[in-house]
């Protein structure tokens, strides 16, 4: 099936506005604090409950896309997130607005429904690109999602980001609801055994399980990072507004041009190419990362710098990641992506959490170790399975040769 670009890249433009919903609060938290009266840290439990949401809602919605028609269900799931929006704007309290982020995080899948839809589409030779491609449109919208809701909620409180996004959520709808091109379900089995294929194919497929802890570890390492920023440059060390971290989300910018690259790269040299470099990148963004402890102009740099490196490692890596899990079972894409990208957001959910605590008790360096730690225990495993793979080609290869000289033998 051919599918214009221009459909590709309206489907992009969806994956940002989708995963946006799950990331502006990010920038915000300052204010919720200040207007609800509770701490930073409890704040922060907003961003925390929006990915739980996520990861709920990945495991409970996105099987769905290989038994529904995917117009339909995608038009649903935006209009329902809207709604979600629309109550958070309007909680009185920090409990209710938790609530509203969580449920809110269970409807915005969009995204993870649309990219293996989209990996059915296209040719195989053309997936790593048109991944890449769609994963630029997602970093585009958490990237401007922090500098949107930073800079509105600056100006006009913490609501209006809420009901802003909530309005443009639903045009989105209107569009998608004549943009995204008709499919037929790949399967018609019912709800219990859609949602219980994850757990079956993480038992069954080994390059699934590796790519779900690959991501579940940077990713983690990631949401730690992000979910303190705004503790570390609205706190006495830089003393700087939440307008401020939402102008620094914008260094990761140039993480939108990499991911094309990226997948450019896993569809030329193979996914685990990328997920090396990827893992290795984490770990320098970590080490870049320490210096901004320090505050001042030069840490104010290394800080920006380092947020760069850490976006483009984390973004580049899952489009490896999903270049290689989209190529296990064509009939099974939105499943295999349930259980990836749940892995994943429970990831970034703990990621977020142990953040904001090594924060309280080690500080911004407690972080930068945090970040590094995770994407060793990724590197780790990596190295592992090169190593088993290369013992079993040597044991291939010695297999050939002895069946060989058998043959040869009088």
């Amino acid at each position: 099936m051919s599918v214009p670009r221009w459909v590709i890249l309206v489907l992009s433009l969806a994956c940002g506005v989708g995963v946006s919903t799950i990331y502006f609060p990010q920038a915000i938290s300052s204010l919720v604090a200040a207007d609800l009266g509770v701490s930073a840290g409890s704040a922060a439990l907003v961003v925390t409950a929006a990915q739980f949401g996520y990861a709920a809602g990945i495991f409970l919605l996105v099987p769905l896309g290989d038994r529904l028609p995917h117009r339909p269900l995608i038009v649903t799931l935006l209009v329902l997130t809207a709604a979600g929006l629309l109550a958070a704007s309007a909680a009185p309290s920090l409990p209710l607005l938790i609530a509203a982020s969580a449920v809110t995080g269970v409807t915005t899948v969009v995204p993870q429904i649309i990219t293996p839809m989209a990996a059915g589409l296209v040719p195989a030779e053309r997936r790593g690109a048109v991944t890449g491609t769609l994963l630029s449109g997602l970093i585009g919208g958490i990237l401007l999602a922090r500098t949107f809701s930073g800079t509105l909620g600056e100006r006009f409180g913490w609501r209006a980001p809420y009901i802003v996004a909530a309005v443009i959520v639903l045009a989105l709808a209107a569009i998608l609801s004549r943009a995204v091109p008709p499919t037929t379900p790949s399967t018609r089995h019912g709800y219990p055994a859609l949602i219980s294929a994850p757990l079956r194919l993480l038992r069954t497929e080994p390059d699934l399980r590796r790519s779900c802890l690959y991501q579940a570890m940077v990713f983690a390492g990631f949401s730690a990072a992000w979910t303190t920023l705004t503790l570390l440059v609205t706190g006495p060390t830089y003393g700087m507004g939440a307008q401020a971290v939402g102008i620094l989300g914008l260094v990761g910018a140039a993480s939108m041009f990499s991911t094309p690259l990226a997948g450019r790269l896993a569809d030329r040299r193979g996914p685990d190419t990328v997920s090396l470099l990827a893992m290795l990148g984490t770990i320098a963004s970590a080490a870049l990362l320490v210096p901004a402890a320090g505050g001042g102009r030069a840490g104010l740099l290394t800080l920006a710098a380092g947020m760069l490196l850490l976006d483009v490692a984390v973004q580049s890596g899952q489009v490896a990641n999903q270049a290689r899990i989209f190529a296990l079972r064509p009939e099974a894409r939105a499943r295999i992506n349930t259980a990836y990208m749940t892995c994943a957001f429970l990831g970034g959910s703990a990621g977020s959490w142990l953040g904001v605590r090594t924060y309280d008790r080690f500080g911004w360096r407690g972080v930068t170790g945090l970040v590094a730690a995770l994407a060793v225990v990724a590197l780790g495993r990596h190295l592992h399975h090169v190593r088993r793979a290369h013992q079993d080609g040597r044991r291939a290869d010695r297999s050939g040769f002895e069946k060989r000289e058998a043959t040869r033998s009088p």
